[in-house]
């Protein structure tokens, strides 16, 4: 995996954006390294710090979303806010959650259930939710809260033009001419269980030659030069109404849902109930259109995401929708 390991004892809130899939696990070795750290086995380890310490993975839309918890929570309870962005995949945020390392992260109800936990992917929305919730509080004491109101699955992502001149809207469609399409994906596409060996079983997709893996970073630019033709994308990537693409239905629901929830440690919770209701309140605010918007706004226009979020607060407020 072409990632860098970054060392958590920087405030992380400063650096610059990371394109990482929201659903990527690194491999072994990469996992053990960055488990290391997380057990202490390095000169400097962080470690928990007063207040509520947010975690994030490593790519825009975490760290949109890590931006949005703190200035939130800053507005909305009288503690002390510290940032812990940038944590690397699930594996990682999930290990600092159990350390009591970060207080909360926002995860994806497939990715917990299918990468975290281990069980069979599910297309139902409310039963991978009550999963994951009933097994993270059983297993792991982790409360899972209700969807902030998007759900970012993967995105099976075409340029405009090509879907309209083959008239292709779903991905049944797109089997019928798989043998002219090229495809690019991300390096854990090929792995996961809900990644490319079922899609291509679900739809009977064939194509032209074996997948092309690269960094998630350049599955767009590839789509845009015409090295590739498909890419598995993000429901919620800013680029896709940027650069005219198109995504393809998943019309045999072959996706898990990845529902974005805030899981947040129990004994947090016990100990600052506020950071509940408060939390419960910013369910359901956030529209899968808000986050493209942001993304974009970030990788797009190059935006601050601290600014991004401030914006987009004011923006809900002065149109009375308080959050």
């Amino acid at each position: 995996m072409s990632g860098r390991i970054l060392l958590c004892t920087i405030d992380c809130s400063a650096m610059a954006p990371c394109t990482k899939d929201h659903r990527t696990m690194s491999r072994r070795s990469f996992l053990s390294s960055l488990a290391l750290l997380l057990a202490g086995c390095v000169s400097n380890p962080w470690g928990k710090t007063s207040g509520l310490s947010i975690g994030s993975k490593n790519f825009t839309e975490q760290l949109v979303l890590g931006e949005l918890l703190a200035q939130y929570l800053g507005r909305s309870t009288a503690l002390p806010i510290n940032k812990r962005f940038y944590l690397a995949g699930s594996y990682i945020c999930h290990q600092a959650l159990l350390a009591g390392r970060i207080d909360m992260y926002v995860e994806y109800t497939g990715t917990a259930l299918v990468a975290i936990l281990k069980q069979a992917p599910s297309s139902d929305h409310a039963a991978v939710f009550n999963t994951v919730k009933d097994l993270y509080s059983r297993k792991f004491g982790l409360e899972v809260l209700p969807s902030l109101g998007f759900d970012n699955t993967f995105a099976m992502v075409m340029r405009g033009n090509d879907a309209r001149r083959l008239r292709l809207k779903t991905l049944s469609d797109a089997a019928a001419v798989s043998p002219q399409l090229r495809l690019g994906v991300g390096y854990e596409f090929l792995e996961r269980p809900d990644g490319y060996k079922g899609l291509a079983s679900k739809y009977g997709l064939k194509f032209t030659e074996a997948p092309r893996v690269m960094d998630l970073g350049l599955l767009y630019r590839a789509l845009q030069n015409k090295q590739v033709d498909l890419v598995a994308g993000s429901n919620t990537d800013g680029l896709i109404a940027a650069l005219d693409l198109v995504v393809l239905e998943d019309d045999l629901h072959y996706f898990p849902p990845y529902d974005a929830v805030p899981i947040v440690r129990r004994a947090t919770l016990e100990r600052h109930p506020e950071v509940a209701a408060a939390l419960r309140r910013l369910s359901g605010r956030i529209t899968a259109e808000d986050m493209r918007r942001m993304n974009y706004a970030v990788d797009g226009e190059k935006r601050d995401a601290a600014m991004v979020i401030r914006d987009f607060i004011a923006q809900k407020m002065a149109a009375g929708t308080s959050i």
